[in-house]
């Protein structure tokens, strides 16, 4: 019970961290014009509301490091599992719960691009961090 609880800690934590980057990565290309010159109107402020549920909504998805596929690479097994949050936050978030239309087409159409993306930073921090703590992302 001990070693899965680590684990647990491990991969909620570290989804965190993934959740933080993505959402840094996602700031600065809003506060530097980079989605705005591509015709995303995706440039958020960074407060602590913004911020706090991407950091918990990271580390629930960091939950999908403890599916025991593609250990031995980190990029793939980032890659692969930021597949999820990708299709929800499309799928579910953005027509939804936001009023953003399928795939968040209301912001843009290359959003579905920086939404693969910044979600690709959330799954390779996450894996990296996870090997980098000693744990077999």
């Amino acid at each position: 019970m001990k070693g899965f609880a680590k684990r647990i800690t491990m991969a909620f934590g570290s989804g965190c961290i993934g959740g933080l980057a993505c959402s840094l990565a996602v700031w600065l290309a809003g506060l530097y014009g980079i989605t705005k010159s591509l015709g995303v109107t995706m440039a958020p402020a960074i407060s602590p509301e913004w911020l706090y549920p991407r950091l918990v909504w990271g580390g629930l998805w960091g939950f999908l490091f403890l599916l025991p596929m593609l250990r031995k690479s980190v990029l793939r097994r980032g890659l692969l599992l930021s597949v999820g949050p990708t299709l929800v936050q499309l799928f579910v978030f953005y027509p939804h719960r936001d009023g953003h239309g399928v795939m968040g087409m209301g912001l843009g159409a290359l959003t579905p691009f920086f939404v693969i993306l910044f979600n690709a930073v959330w799954g390779i921090t996450t894996a990296l961090w996870m090997r980098f703590a000693g744990e077999e992302a």
